[in-house]
């Protein structure tokens, strides 16, 4: 009997700590990917109760195109940030069924080392870009500023003329483009 009971328990505890993020070790970190270093999101984002989702809904509190950061940690699923301003904490949840990246490759579009140079915009996309919107006549550079990267199970191909984004859970927006500038948003 107590062998029966110790067995489910093991294979109880198997079951839990299989299903728990793997933390990466240092030597399993990407390039540029290094808890402790200052990056700068390359998009203005929005967040959650202190959380991101790489399916990218666009809800929330703003945090601004080159928000400094600073990586706390990063394992398979999410990577733990703070913001260097106010102290205040980020989690990125990436969700791999919407982005088909690993954590470190979602973690390399939305941080970098360097700040965007919001100089290669025009005065109408850096103000849209700074208010995390998408205005008619934006190029699709301006547009990944603005809101970044569409899931990529929605649009394969950042090519095409229709990026789809989903504004929160239920509901979903089309950037349309027609020579590479945004012809309308379908809402």
């Amino acid at each position: 009997m107590h062998r029966k009971t110790f067995l489910l328990a093991l294979l109880g505890l198997t079951v839990l700590l299989t299903g728990c993020k793997k933390e990466l070790k240092p030597d399993q970190l990407a390039p540029g990917v290094q808890p402790g270093q200052l990056y700068y999101t390359q998009f203005s984002l929005f967040q959650e109760k202190n959380n991101f989702r790489t399916t990218n809904y666009r809800k929330g509190i703003l945090i601004p195109i080159n928000t400094a950061v600073s990586l706390q940690a990063i394992n398979s699923g999410q990577a733990e940030l703070r913001l260097v301003e106010s102290g205040q904490p980020l989690s990125i949840e990436n969700v791999p069924k919407h982005t088909v990246d690993d954590m470190q490759t979602a973690f390399k579009k939305i941080a970098g080392p360097n700040k965007v140079d919001l100089s290669q915009f025009s005065a109408a996309e850096k103000d849209a870009i700074l208010a995390g919107q998408v205005k008619k006549g934006m190029s699709r550079k301006a547009v990944l500023a603005a809101i970044g990267y569409p899931p990529q199970n929605e649009t394969p191909s950042l090519y095409g003329n229709d990026w789809v984004y989903w504004k929160h859970r239920f509901d979903r927006f089309i950037v349309h483009f027609k020579n590479d500038k945004v012809e309308n948003i379908v809402d």
